[in-house]
């Protein structure tokens, strides 16, 4: 069993956003996998972007300050969002920016010649990200230019490992079948802790 921090990414609290019935399915498959499953929805939070360096130092503010305490106790975290302009969107990075705060994922190396501490290590991460292009072009395209920078930058740099990934494109496309075929692939990735 592990313990899973599932962050829904999309700024939208509408109920019909496909990335809400993807977190659902992670978390129902989860569940049946006996894990124990936190979950943080960054549409319900209220965040803004620094705007300092020295903000940077400094905790952040609630509620991201006991939302982040979800993802210090997991050993895997679900990272789900939508692609817009070719990122993740504004308030999911917000958050995150937020979270980062007060040498969260990362502490000031022991000297100037060395790295900075990987405050995340031992936790894996699965990011799962929807967009309307197909999944190939955003892949051959695009080179998954923002996903690389996501998994390399904040999470590996900060020492989650395995970080994967899952594409899901052509959503709003996508006929029920479709869907419903890919709910139950997150479910299965949910149950696996993946």
């Amino acid at each position: 069993m592990a313990r899973i921090c599932i962050i829904n990414a999309h700024p939208d609290p509408t109920p019909g956003r496909f990335c809400h019935a993807l977190a659902d399915a992670y978390e129902e498959g989860a569940h049946e996998g006996w894990h124990t499953i936190e979950r943080i929805n960054i549409a319900e939070l209220d965040v803004a972007p620094l705007s300092s360096v020295a903000d940077f130092a400094t905790p952040p503010p609630e509620p991201v300050f006991s939302e982040r305490e979800k993802l210090a106790g997991a050993d895997h975290v679900c990272l789900i969002f939508p692609l817009w302009l070719g990122a993740m969107p504004a308030k999911a990075r917000a958050f995150f920016e937020q979270m980062a705060r007060a040498e969260f994922l990362l502490a000031a190396a022991d000297s100037s010649k060395s790295w900075p501490k990987k405050m995340m290590k031992g936790k894996s991460a699965r990011i799962i990200v929807t967009m309307g292009m197909p999944g190939f072009a955003y892949k051959l395209v695009f080179d998954s230019g923002s996903l690389k920078a996501l998994e390399r930058g904040m999470l590996g740099i900060s020492g989650f490992k395995p970080v994967r990934h899952t594409i899901l494109g052509g959503v709003e496309a996508a006929g029920a079948d479709k869907r419903k075929a890919w709910l139950q692939k997150i479910n299965q990735l949910g149950q696996k802790a993946e």
